[in-house]
């Protein structure tokens, strides 16, 4: 790489570091959605990497989640939304789910991968979007081995697809009745072990992958996972402030909107 490319790739991280920082914490998704396709462009764009590429701006993606959610859990428990019963009893079984779907993403092909982040966020834009407010399939959160399943399916599809809990855990909880600003907050906690999880997988499957860009450690890059986990990081808590100065509705429909064009350009690129 010339100093050209060093320094493009360095702006694109951190101007998508401040965006993602923002998503974090309005959303309590950990960034995830907007790192993955703005590092699986940057790699594709400059011609770094190869066939990996997708894999690590995924395995990258969760890194900096970790840093990102722990700011954002933060902040939003300074606004007294968090659930903590509900992120003490899900978040073991959320992060077994997602060591199982790091070990799954080792045998998954780029094509496959971008397939299950396009199906996977789109399906959240549309509930999103349709589903009338206040809709409920059930009076209240699963327990027992129901919890276990969901959990472990809500971690092992984030870990797939490098976001934190909020997008399959916030859906979750408002489809159980929970109110949308503390279905945001909660699962924002649920990143934190996603991320950790995950990211020990991404870099033990990875390990002597193939098409992968510099200086990753594994499907991980970690002066990319560095420089946007740190500035996702201290743009969340900005996010969060927001998230409760706006009504539920725009919440919604904002983050439908935004969830549709990301799972569109990931697919579109990889395909």
């Amino acid at each position: 790489m010339n100093l050209a490319e060093i320094l493009t790739l360095i702006a694109a991280m951190l101007g998508a570091g401040v965006f993602a920082g923002l998503i974090a914490g309005l959303f309590g998704v950990g960034g995830g959605t907007v790192i993955v396709p703005v590092l699986f462009y940057a790699f594709e764009v400059l011609g770094m990497g190869g066939e990996g590429n997708l894999h690590v701006a995924v395995g990258s993606s969760l890194l900096s989640i970790v840093i990102t959610s722990w700011r954002s859990l933060a902040a939003h428990r300074r606004h007294g939304a968090v659930d903590e019963a509900v992120l003490k009893a899900w978040t073991p079984w959320v992060g077994i789910g997602a060591l199982i779907g790091a070990a799954i993403a080792g045998v998954a092909s780029m094509e496959g991968l971008a397939i299950v982040y396009g199906l996977g966020l789109g399906a959240v834009a549309l509930q999103l979007a349709f589903t009338p407010e206040g809709f409920r399939l059930a009076p209240d959160l699963p327990t027992g081995w129901s919890r276990r399943t969901v959990g472990s399916v809500i971690g092992g599809l984030s870990a797939l697809m490098g976001i934190g809990g909020g997008s399959f855990g916030g859906l979750m909880m408002t489809l159980c009745g929970r109110p949308i600003h503390q279905a945001v907050a909660t699962a924002s906690g649920f990143g934190m072990a996603i991320g950790a999880a995950a990211t020990l997988g991404f870099v033990a499957f990875g390990w002597s992958a193939e098409g992968r860009p510099p200086l990753s450690l594994g499907w991980v890059n970690v002066p990319a996972a560095l420089i946007m986990g740190a500035v996702t990081g201290l743009v969340a808590p900005w996010g969060a402030r927001l998230a409760h100065s706006l009504p539920r509705r725009t919440l919604r429909s904002s983050f439908a909107v935004y969830l549709l064009v990301a799972a569109g350009a990931v697919v579109i690129k990889a395909l």
